[in-house]
């Protein structure tokens, strides 16, 4: 994809004199320069900027190219848990519990234990500022009964939204190779979130949640030192690099923009204001996003956006669908009486161990995947703590140590490694990082001072 290019440049230079062709290769040479200088730096880069009144792309590199959407995941999760508060099958008080298998996810968490539970506002909150994985899986559970169940969901809810290229798996964005969205696609969520629910939309721009001695500020760095950011979501694995969907009014401007792939934080978040400072002046004004508000005709979104715009340039998702209109499996969803049945049963299973007190971030923003198979990383000798037949049990196994031993582990890296035995698969739960067998080692003898088995070995 290609900076959209104005036909009165092209005008202007076929004026003075230059052929077709010339012209045709001077837009080129100034297009790709644009774009690909960006996405020369990181293969993963990718970016898009909409003008949410018109639906008009005002920049796009590399837009519908596949990504992995990371904790961006958590808008659509998000996107569901709006669509039934709306629908009045849940209120912000409605308690959420946590199965052992969401209590035992992966940082970054709020470390609800297993068989307690949060609101629903909490839940929310801890998912726009902590980016909460136990959260997100404890809210998919709530609605599916399982999370594979509410992957299901939330990808069918894609589709009702024109989101084509995505594929959900998961209700937090933790790695998995079938998960995968575009650039394109997650700017269409970000404008549906605020045209279709802009009652629950403020909850974006929260900039702290505390809960119980935890205080969480929120990831998006752009709140408060933007202008006119008023959410939405952040976004980090070791696989997708920093990602960020931003949302942007000033006056009756309004912009919806994505970063994908970034090296840093630091860097994905100096490239978004350099897109904010570019094209929120190009933007057009209108009075808020007509092409997202609901209407009874059918699809209004994609007949306005083809008549506006013959070459299929926006990327606006279809009004918000009507209850009536779901796919089967979500409106078994909205209609089901007792919500909390599946997770609240699945609470009371074998309680995995999980950390008491609040987690500690490991590296970035927090919405990282701990249990990586493959980094550098976790190459060379490692420290096995443990392994168990539920990676969900090793990564709480991982999480434990690392709370009991944190000065130790400050600097390692906790992973799952599967293995077969006896026909039955397990999960080693190893810390990496360590420069040699020395430091693994040394690392292993102050772990056992602590009482905490482990061995040393090269992974």
């Amino acid at each position: 994809m290609s900076v959209p290019v104005r036909q009165p440049i092209a005008a202007t230079l076929a004026r003075v004199g230059l052929s077709a062709r010339i012209v045709a290769l001077t837009l080129a040479i100034a297009v790709t320069g644009t774009t690909q200088g960006h996405a020369a730096a990181d293969g993963r880069y990718a970016a898009i900027v909409i003008d949410a009144n018109t639906g008009e792309t005002l920049f796009s590199a590399n837009s519908v190219s596949r990504r992995y959407p990371a904790s961006l995941t958590k808008m659509m999760t998000l996107y569901i848990t709006f669509e039934a508060m709306a629908a009045g099958r849940i209120t912000p008080q409605t308690r959420i519990p946590f199965s052992a298998q969401a209590a035992a996810m992966p940082p970054t968490k709020i470390g609800v234990p297993a068989g307690k539970s949060i609101t629903v506002e909490q839940a929310i909150l801890a998912l726009v500022t902590k980016s909460a994985n136990d959260a997100a899986a404890a809210l998919g559970e709530y609605f599916a009964g399982s999370e594979p169940a509410f992957a299901r969901m939330m990808t069918a809810k894609a589709r009702k939204l024109g989101m084509s290229g995505t594929v959900f798996r998961n209700a937090s964005g933790l790695p998995d190779p079938g998960q995968f969205t575009t650039a394109r696609d997650m700017a269409t969520l970000g404008l549906a979130l605020k045209a279709h629910y802009p009652q629950y939309f403020p909850y974006f721009s929260t900039r702290v949640f505390s809960y119980g001695r935890q205080r969480m500020p929120n990831h998006n760095k752009l709140l408060g030192r933007v202008k006119g950011v008023d959410g939405i979501k952040t976004g980090y694995t070791r696989a997708s690099g920093f990602n960020l969907v931003s949302s942007v009014q000033s006056g009756n401007r309004r912009i919806v923009a994505v970063v994908m792939g970034g090296a840093s934080g630091a860097s994905r978040d100096n490239k978004m204001v350099e897109l904010i400072n570019a094209y929120l002046p190009q933007a057009k004004p209108g009075k808020g996003a007509p092409l997202i508000a609901a209407a009874q005709e059918e699809a209004p979104l994609k007949a306005f956006a083809k008549k506006l715009l013959p070459h299929n340039n926006a990327p606006t998702p279809d009004a918000r669908p009507d209850l009536e209109d779901q796919d089967e499996e979500v409106a078994a969803f909205v209609a089901r009486a007792d919500l909390a049945k599946p997770a609240a049963k699945a609470a009371k299973a074998a309680v995995v161990p999980v950390p008491k007190r609040p987690v500690v971030e490991i590296e970035g923003e927090g919405d990282i995947d701990t249990t990586t198979t493959a980094s550098l990383a976790t190459a060379g000798w490692v420290v096995q703590v443990a392994s168990s037949p539920s990676k969900a049990e090793a990564a709480a196994m991982l999480e434990a140590t690392r709370q009991k031993a944190p000065s130790i582990l400050a600097s390692a890296s906790p992973f799952t490694v599967p293995f077969d035995k006896g026909g039955v698969t397990y999960h080693r739960a190893r810390f990496g990082g360590f420069a040699s067998k020395a430091a693994a080692q040394k690392a292993c003898a102050q772990l056992q001072k602590k009482r905490i088995d482990c061995y040393a070995v090269q992974n």
